[in-house]
């Protein structure tokens, strides 16, 4: 039998992918024709997925085999193949899919490397025009300096409501993806539990003595080997949800603190160059420009990323659910999370089913063979003075061909067969080393206790065994990427955006900051020069000429 060692990769899917894969099952097991007769087409839920064991050698995701996941998000140019559109839909192990989704953030990546380049001429042009020309005219423009001075308080007020907005949104968004990390983890927690209440149940059955009745050695040899491999998949999938979402929490944790002291830095910059202009102090706006222009060149770098991450996000929530409404398709997602085939879900329930079977049909026959039968006292061991009332069978859920069955009247089912049987439990003592009932009762309290395993033993297999069946199917995965859909990817889609149009706002606002915090010191410098000439040579204000000075 063969189960899923992991389950969703959430490292990059949701940032959404904790792993959740399959191993394939052994060529070698084929269910019985009765089981598989019984089982139908689809009678216990299995839905006929194509599973990579079952696609073609050479199958290529872009190509018309295979259902191209969010096709019209992700039609977008692709630099790698000439700028023609990407065909392949979401794949995030197709190189091309990358480069097609990263190119939807060049423009902020151009405007980085533009601004980095294009600022650095201008100051190195600023430094050569000093030392090459230092006689310069102060001329003064009132409409300038008032203009500088206005769009100056503008550009500051934009930078401050562009930090307010990346601070809030990335609360927000750290607030939605760890919520949803936290639901993938609650997820991988549930199977893990599952698995292992499953194999606990397994372990069990393979000691449970009724009546000195023991299971056929070869079912607990079928127990040792299932039990094996459930216990292999609930660790490795405990021991990677554990790594992964420590991991991912780590990376959160500096995405948030990076992101709180970009707004805090830039919104400091921005407030301390506004003051800094209106007060004239030339030369530390000069080292904030340069300062600046380091870090709005880092910021729009920023934008770009985040602007990348939120068109993955995007296009996974829509591979999501699209993969969801195409169960039979072979898609993308069906190398990250590959559904095992019928063959194997059949194996497991064939399996459990088996073990249940022959589990209730054991407490039976005690039931049948001892319980209900008045043997004289030298029938020892099976002779213990049971006596009174006959007690009812307990209710086989399955046939001899393990197809489900009806309980028929005066059975107990596995929910109420304790209870049931409990008012059949006779007072006993001690004679020779065994129990024998000094009152009316069909079991001792030894043998009661014995059923009552078996029957606690074949209801978690009865419980579990659907579990494992939507485990393998992807039915479990198809709910949980059902769920993150619609509770999850919209606030992640939502927020993820808010980020990064916070960034463009930081990072413009403060750009152009920038230009008028050196436009209006050079109106203000200018306008000082203008009114101290004037006063020192007695010139009315509308005749005066132009000053000169030896240095700028």
């Amino acid at each position: 039998m063969a189960l899923p060692v992991s389950f969703v990769r959430l490292s990059l899917l949701l940032l959404v992918a904790l792993p959740f894969c399959a191993t394939h099952p052994g060529p070698a097991f084929h269910a019985p024709r009765e089981f598989q007769r019984a089982l139908g087409s689809d009678g216990h839920g299995l839905v006929a997925r194509r599973s990579i064991a079952e696609a073609p050698v050479d199958t290529n995701i872009t190509t018309n085999s295979s259902f191209v996941l969010a096709a019209d998000r992700t039609y977008r140019k692709d630099p790698l193949n000439g700028f023609r559109k990407y065909p392949g839909g979401w794949n995030i192990s197709e190189v091309h899919y990358w480069a097609s989704v990263g190119y939807t953030a060049a423009p902020l990546f151009s405007i980085a490397l533009v601004w980095f380049v294009l600022f650095f001429l201008v100051m190195l042009g600023i430094c050569c025009h000093h030392c090459c020309c230092p006689h310069h005219s102060y001329k003064y423009s009132r409409t300038a300096y008032a203009l500088s001075l206005i769009l100056l308080i503008l550009f500051t007020c934009a930078a401050i409501a562009g930090c307010v907005m990346l601070y809030d949104g990335q609360g927000k968004f750290h607030k939605s993806t760890t919520t949803t990390l936290n639901f993938v983890v609650s997820q991988a927690n549930f199977t893990v539990d599952n698995l292992r209440n499953l194999s606990d149940s397994l372990s069990a059955a393979k000691k449970v003595d009724i009546g000195r009745f023991l299971l056929p050695a070869d079912v607990q040899n079928q127990i040792n080997e299932i039990q094996g491999k459930l216990n292999t998949s609930a660790t490795d999938l405990a021991t990677r949800t554990t790594d992964n979402s420590e991991k991912i929490n780590k990376l959160l944790n500096r995405v948030r603190i990076a992101l709180i002291v970009i707004a805090a830095v830039m919104l400091l910059l921005a407030f301390v160059g506004f003051l800094l202009s209106i007060f004239g102090l030339e030369f530390l706006v000069s080292v904030l420009v340069v300062t600046g222009w380091i870090l709005v060149t880092g910021t729009f770098i920023l934008c770009g990323v985040f602007l990348l991450l939120h068109n993955v996000v995007s296009d996974t929530c829509v591979a999501m659910d699209e993969w969801v409404a195409h169960p039979t398709e072979h898609t993308a997602l069906d190398d990250i999370i590959p559904c095992v085939e019928p063959a194997t879900a059949n194996e497991s329930l064939y399996r459990s089913r088996q073990v249940t079977f022959q589990l209730v049909n054991l407490v039976n026959q005690v039931i049948t063979n001892v319980s209900n039968r008045n043997f004289p006292p030298m029938a020892m061991p099976f002779y213990y003075n049971q006596s009174g009332p006959l007690m009812p069978l307990l209710c086989n859920p399955f046939t001899p061909d393990l197809s489900n069955r009806t309980c028929t009247r005066g059975e107990v089912t596995l929910n109420n067969a304790t209870q049931v049987w409990k008012s059949f439990e006779c007072q006993t003592t001690t004679v020779s080393g065994a129990e024998i009932c000094t009152t009316v009762g069909r079991v001792t309290p030894r043998i009661y206790r014995q059923m009552e395993a078996g029957v606690t033993v074949s209801q978690g297999l009865y419980q579990y065994g659907p579990f494992l069946i939507q485990l393998e199917d992807c039915t479990f995965v198809r709910d949980t990427f059902t769920n993150i859909n619609q509770n999850y990817c919209p606030d992640l889609q939502r927020y993820s955006k808010w980020v990064y149009v916070g960034l463009v706002m930081v990072s413009s606002a403060v750009m152009l900051s920038l230009i008028f915090w050196v436009i209006y010191a050079r109106e203000r410098r200018h306008r000082v020069y203008n009114k101290q000439f004037i006063v020192g040579h007695n010139y009315p204000t509308e005749d005066k000429p132009a000053p000169t000075a030896p240095n700028a």
